[in-house]
């Protein structure tokens, strides 16, 4: 629902103009409420993502505030008074090199003295951001610089093969599908190999094959990445970023404890600092990932201070209310306020970042960021996207054509539903089931005439959890194929399995209707990927409010609560009769966005 702002300030207003601006909160494309109901009195939160929305649209260098950013009082007064517009071109918010030229956004010198590095324009104050036109990422970084990506994993694994003894096939995942998107810079990557390797040859021949990939492998054992991995990072960490708390005590033993997976969480970060210091250099950016990684900002910064060093988390930022439940909640906010740029998919989990720094750290949220050690750490969002033009090419293949017309063959007459999800509790497989089961008996006759192809790719498969949902989601789809199904049709197949990557893209081009119901999600790229196939067919997207992607593709969408069984069974309805004409304007609304905002552009703003 939207809310229209309260009538407070004159129209033309300072104040009621900046209310206006802040609208556009919700992304590229949709139109959240309000902030003055969403945010309270959260003023610091409300400034920073105020400023940046001045920034983007060139209106203003920064808003005037009682107290201005460490070092600078001159600087506030002068961009206060001046009222000089900036370039709209210039963006001021990625790990830039700063030269303290005359091109400096506030006409000043750079900020110098202790616990100052000139290396980045993070470790100055907010408003000495360095002006630096440019298209390309190789234009931000140092001399022979290159962008070392550190992530749990590679985007490659090493695999045991009886004949050629190793192998090395892609890996899966939404970061690896995005830095695919980037081109023609030259990235290292950083990360564990899949495998647990302890023979040295072994490891050696590994380091090598990997390394022709522009791979550095960093080697965990198996008690390790019990502990660490399938420890704290998802039996601790994964659970509370979704909102699914932390686990009872009737499901922590004496083995695998708080402490233990503690103790591994840290080791390995060291293990991973150790690795991407023994291997960067100078005009290096180092870009970590996710909540593996919290501590590997404060590690790396140890080594070298004017290391250029950015945190992007893939997960959703849970509120400060269910964030404050994690023991060491203060250690991991500090080790990641480390990092000269912390980035997030949306502006709410940006929200939430400040939020908590502000509640459980006490410190103060500044125009753009969080006052941390006398320097500003930038918190802002930058939603990821995918290469658009891969999948758009893909469709032009011989290969994909002859699934479009296998998969046209095989579903004529019916309209399809489709839905492609990790088996995990948190994409609301079982919700959707639900829904559909109630579309189904709520509108007799279209058992025959749709059906909903669920791909759900098996995950953390040894984990007791993630079998009993695999059970239930089994048993649900028995249910209503038994209840609705024929001798002819079905109106689900499902499958558990992964799907190659020339069916994945027929099934997109082929769908009528794709349905994200996620419980809680910090991007969902499998939106981006379906409206990116869908230039010919203009099929509809029905996407969970708990998604990132909502804010980016929601004017396009129908947006639901998958909680409201109903809602979702309503919106199923709604897709399947709606109009070409509403379908051709929401898929273009959306195909531009997923068009214009892709990997490269996530990059890009990132690193700039």
């Amino acid at each position: 629902m939207l809310h229209a702002p309260p009538p407070l300030e004159a129209a033309g207003s300072p104040v009621a103009h900046n209310r206006c601006l802040l609208r556009d909160l919700g992304g590229h494309g949709a139109v959240p409420a309000d902030p003055s109901a969403l945010y309270g009195a959260d003023a610091a939160t409300t400034q920073f993502l105020l400023e940046r929305i001045l920034r983007k649209r060139g209106t203003a260098r920064r808003l005037v505030t009682s107290s201005s950013s460490p070092g600078s009082s001159s600087v506030g007064a002068a961009d206060t008074d001046s009222g000089e517009p900036q370039d709209p071109a210039v963006s001021a918010h990625g790990l830039v090199p700063v030269s303290g030229s005359p091109d400096r956004a506030d006409r000043t010198p750079a900020a110098s003295g202790p616990g100052t590095s000139p290396a980045t324009a993070l470790h100055g104050p907010l408003e000495s951001t360095a002006q630096v036109p440019a298209s390309r990422l190789s234009a931000h970084l140092g001399p022979g610089g290159r962008i070392l990506i550190v992530a749990n994993r590679l985007p490659v694994t090493a695999k045991r093969d009886p004949v050629k003894k190793w192998e090395f096939p892609s890996s899966s995942g939404g970061l690896v599908s995005a830095l695919q998107g980037v081109k023609d810079e030259e990235l290292m990557f950083v990360g564990w190999p899949g495998v647990s390797v302890t023979d040295d040859d072994d490891q050696t021949f590994i380091k090598n094959e990997l390394f022709k990939k522009r791979c550095v492998p960093v080697f965990l054992n198996e008690e390790l990445m019990d502990q660490y991995y399938s420890g704290y990072c998802n039996n601790i960490l994964w659970p509370l970023f979704h909102y699914l708390g932390l686990p009872q005590g009737h499901k922590v033993n004496k083995t695998k404890d708080f402490k233990s997976q503690l103790k591994a969480y840290t080791e390995a970060n060291q293990m991973f600092a150790d690795t991407v210091c023994g291997i960067s250099k100078e005009g290096d950016i180092i870009w970590c990932h996710d909540y593996h990684l919290m501590l590997l900002p404060k590690l790396l910064k140890q080594f070298n201070t004017n290391m250029k060093v950015g945190w992007f988390l893939h997960t959703p930022f849970p509120s400060s209310e269910v964030y404050q439940a994690l023991p060491n909640r203060k250690e991991l906010l500090q080790a990641v306020l480390e990092a000269d740029l912390v980035g997030f998919h949306t502006y709410e989990y940006a929200r939430h970042f400040v939020s908590a720094c502000t509640s459980l750290l006490g410190l103060e949220g500044r125009l753009g960021g969080i006052e941390f050690k006398e320097r500003i750490v930038k918190v802002d969002a930058f939603p990821i996207g995918i290469d658009a033009q891969h999948f758009k090419e893909s469709l032009d293949r011989d290969a994909v054509k002859v699934k479009i017309t296998d998969f046209e063959s095989v579903f004529a007459g019916r309209k399809v539903m489709l839905g492609v999800d990790r088996l995990d509790m948190i994409k609301g497989l079982l919700q959707k089931l639900l829904a559909y089961e109630k579309f189904l008996e709520e509108n007799k006759g279209w058992e025959s005439e749709v059906v909903l192809v669920q791909i759900a790719v098996p995950t953390r498969t040894d984990v007791p959890e993630y079998q009993e949902l695999k059970s239930q989601v089994h048993e649900m789809v028995g249910r209503v194929n038994g209840k609705f199904g024929t001798f002819k049709t079905y109106p689900i197949i499902y499958l558990d399995q992964t799907v190659e990557f020339e069916a994945l893209c027929a099934l997109y081009a082929i769908t009528d209707v794709a349905l994200i119901t996620s419980l809680r999600d910090g991007m969902n790229l499998v939106s981006y990927e379906y409206v990116a196939c869908q230039e010919s067919n203009k099929g509809v997207l029905i996407l969970s409010e708990f998604a990132g992607a909502a804010q980016s593709l929601g004017a396009g969408a129908i947006i639901v609560n998958p909680w409201n069984i109903a809602e979702v069974a309503n919106a199923i309805k709604c897709a399947l009769d709606m109009p070409s004409g509403e379908r051709e304007r929401r898929h273009r609304h959306n195909y531009e966005i997923v068009s214009a905002h892709t990997a490269q552009d996530w990059a890009e703003n990132y690193v700039w």
